[in-house]
């Protein structure tokens, strides 16, 4: 069977194939692999190992009873359209159209992937921060862009504004932000969104801003991009339940835009997965119909994991970057000798039981080696979990 010249110079520049045509391993996976052999706790992954709040999951199984087991509606189901628009006007004053500016995706990352191939034409440039999450640079060579980053740097994995405003030209189609940010933790400030805000409109560009994190900050505020001014009628906002839930294997997620956008985005979207998860969006909108305190205090507890990992890790001899959102911390192992942390991540199950990833991982060849000391942890795990790891990477400082 023959597979199309272009498809493999795509898909190799994507990092989707090794030169030799065979499919590529990624870190994680090669991460994934090692702890399952070593039975090393894996903090590399980010996914949750507790589920989510009781009323959700019972709603699911209630509608897999009540037969809601068949294509949904190609847009999503209308309890879910509307429970996303009503969570946007709750927590962010934005008046939302259910039924014209809400589009159901499977997951946040088919949403990033409809989003992009409906908006960039072959050599059109897509912008993001770096270290940038790896499904970005798959998507937009699939679309055959142009992927130019700005770095986020220390201290507090930052874009500087000039650099910024020199990534973003005429030629920019998307501005692609994640916030809070995947790996670094960081939750933009409120002046780098406005000029974000004020790039798009001076260069005609759509700003996409991926928001899964979005309840998970600790003590800072999280500034949809929408809600600036000049914002809106330019930016899809794409978010997911997996995250906010602890149901990551459902695969949930959202757009929010305007008709026009929402439109283009699901002429691409109904040749990927088409609908899914029938049973899981009544649920997914029993979750987002949650009181106030659930969102707190899901925040809150991930906030003391985040300082009972941090801390551990400081005393394993790591400098630690404390994050202001999402399940992961940075930490930095130059200071135990470390100047490659790929190479710390393969030998760290053996060192110290766990597992981890370098942020080199999430950046391009050009970057890499701005952040080769810097090692990606995640403490979204039960807290004993938790506990036996910081033990165990306190053999490092001895």
């Amino acid at each position: 069977m023959t597979i199309s010249g272009s498809w493999q110079r795509t898909a190799r520049g994507a990092g989707l194939l090794s030169p030799d045509g065979r499919i590529a391993s990624t870190i994680f996976a090669e991460m994934s692999a090692l702890a399952q052999a070593t039975g090393a706790i894996n903090l590399g992954q980010g996914f949750p190992d507790e589920d989510g709040p009781a009323e959700v999951l019972e709603a699911a199984r209630r509608a897999i009873a009540d037969g809601i087991n068949q294509y949904p509606p190609g847009l999503g189901m209308p309890v879910l359209r509307q429970a996303v628009a009503t969570h946007q006007q709750r927590f962010y004053g934005l008046t939302v159209d259910a039924d014209r500016e809400v589009l159901i995706t499977a997951g946040a990352t088919e949403a990033l992937a409809a989003t992009i191939l409906a908006l960039v034409d072959e050599g059109d440039e897509v912008v993001t921060l770096e270290p940038f999450y790896d499904a970005y640079g798959g998507l937009i060579a699939l679309a055959r862009g142009v992927h130019r980053t700005v770095p986020l740097r220390l201290p507090g994995f930052l874009p500087d504004h000039d650099e910024l405003r020199a990534a973003v030209t005429d030629r920019t189609k998307v501005i692609l932000i994640n916030n809070p940010h995947n790996p670094t933790g960081t939750v933009l400030p409120r002046e780098t969104l406005e000029l974000i805000v004020e790039l798009a409109h001076e260069h005609d560009a759509v700003i996409v801003t991926d928001e899964v994190y979005e309840h998970l900050v600790f003590g800072v505020q999280h500034i949809p991009v929408a809600t600036l001014p000049g914002a809106r009628e330019r930016t899809v906002t794409i978010s997911s339940a997996g995250k906010t839930f602890s149901t990551t294997g459902w695969k949930i997620g959202w757009i929010v835009s305007t008709p026009e956008l929402v439109t283009a985005v699901l002429a691409v979207k109904q040749f990927l997965t088409y609908v899914n998860g029938a049973p899981f969006q009544p649920a997914v909108a029993v979750g987002l119909g949650l009181p106030e305190s659930y969102f707190r205090e899901t925040a809150g507890t991930l906030q003391a994991k985040r300082d009972l990992l941090s801390q551990g890790l400081e005393k394993a001899g790591f400098d630690v970057t404390v994050p202001n959102g999402t399940y992961f911390v940075v930490a930095d192992a130059a200071p135990l000798g470390y100047r490659d942390a790929a190479t710390l991540c393969r030998e760290l199950p053996a060192l110290a039981g766990v597992v981890a990833v370098p942020i080199s991982a999430f950046c391009s060849d050009e970057h890499a080696g701005e952040y080769a000391s810097l090692v990606r942890f995640a403490f979204c795990k039960k807290v004993d979990v938790l506990e036996r790891a910081a033990a165990q990477l306190a053999r490092l400082g001895r």
